[in-house]
């Protein structure tokens, strides 16, 4: 499974809102790096960020273990809302 497409259905999986749930893939200047930004509507982004951040960072671990098992690329994951 695409990390994308991950990360998207992990989110979707937790927030209210799920047609407010955009993820893209950005390019960065390393070529190990991969950044995938996060937007939801503001309502959703407690569900996402979680207490003191737990939840996010459990996202993050999941994201990137998949990756060590594909690609073995560090993931930047940034949570946004609009």
């Amino acid at each position: 499974m695409n990390l994308v497409q991950l990360t998207e259905e992990i989110v979707k999986s937790l927030v209210v809102n799920t047609e407010a749930v955009s993820v893209k893939e950005f390019p960065t200047e390393e070529d190990n790096v991969m950044l995938i930004q996060v937007i939801v509507d503001s309502e959703d982004m407690g569900r996402v960020i979680g207490k003191s951040g737990r939840t996010a960072n459990a996202i993050r671990t999941l994201v990137q273990a998949s990756s060590a098992l594909s690609d073995n690329k560090y993931i930047k994951i940034d949570i946004d809302k609009f």
